[in-house]
């Protein structure tokens, strides 16, 4: 059996007296496409920014392709992408600027660079203002570009921390495909996002963080067969958002219920 693109073993991270993160255990296996899912607060961006190298655990290890990532961090990084949701992006500079100086930093030669970045501002239709500055591209047009960037080096394991959010349907088409190929090709990714109809469309595996615990982690069928219910029509599969209110302990009965306490809105 293949050793895990990711893996997690009794992962912590606290803040003081709080425990953001506690003691998760995770294995995603090479060639999936993971999304890690939770409600606010929950401790997934604390979670990703440990996988990504940008916070420390406060205990517990991280296996990036079978390499410790406080032994080896930048191993580990050479082979990763990631798209964070905050972007991170060099504002003054042009989208060609800026993917040619990420491709070099990942120590691609100057002809490769440049060709993968045509490539990319092509696939990404962010070619034709070859002038205009990152920081004047709308937010969709920058979520783009981070995508870009995380793919230049052809990484074999990709984080996508909400990558969706503010892209329209015609740019979210093409990045499913692109990710879906990126699939095809052996690469794993790690996806994190509130869509949950994306999520299910995309994900073959999810795992569900709660209060920084993992409380569901499976593919899409085994969560559906471990939480249905009796009385539950066993000809009727449950989509991904009734599995992530169930397992929270949520639901869209409970919310309505709520609004109706609202005197204000009656």
């Amino acid at each position: 059996m293949d050793s895990p693109a990711i893996a997690l073993r009794d992962l912590t991270r606290r803040f003081g007296t709080f425990t953001a993160v506690d003691h998760i255990n995770l294995n995603v296996a090479p060639g999936q496409f993971f999304g890690f899912l939770g409600p606010n607060g929950a401790g997934k961006s604390t979670t990703i920014k440990m996988l990504t190298g940008l916070l420390a655990p406060t205990s517990g290890s991280i296996e990036i392709l079978g390499i410790d990532f406080a032994a080896h961090p930048l191993d580990v990084k050479r082979q990763i992408g990631v798209v964070p949701e905050s972007l991170a992006l060099f504002g003054r500079l042009t989208a060609s600027e800026y993917l040619r100086f990420v491709g070099r930093m990942y120590g691609l030669d100057r002809d490769i660079t440049n060709r993968r970045t045509e490539e990319l501002l092509d696939f990404m239709n962010l070619a034709n203002e070859p002038k205009k500055l990152v920081t004047d591209f709308s937010h969709g047009m920058q979520k783009k570009l981070a995508l870009a960037a995380a793919v230049i080096h052809g990484p074999k394991v990709l984080f996508l921390d909400e990558p969706f959010e503010g892209v329209d349907a015609i740019a979210a088409g093409a990045l499913k495909t692109m990710l879906q190929r990126m699939i095809d090709r052996g690469a794993t990714i790690f996806l994190t996002s509130h869509v949950l109809e994306i999520v299910e469309r995309l994900c073959s595996h999810v795992a569900i963080i709660h209060q920084g615990r993992i409380v569901a982690n499976g593919s899409l069928d085994e969560l559906r067969a471990g939480i249905a219910l009796a009385g539950d029509n066993a000809n009727e599969k449950l989509t991904l958002e009734e599995i992530f209110l169930r397992v929270i302990g949520g639901s869209a009965e409970s919310s309505q219920e709520a609004l109706q306490e609202l005197s204000w809105l009656a």
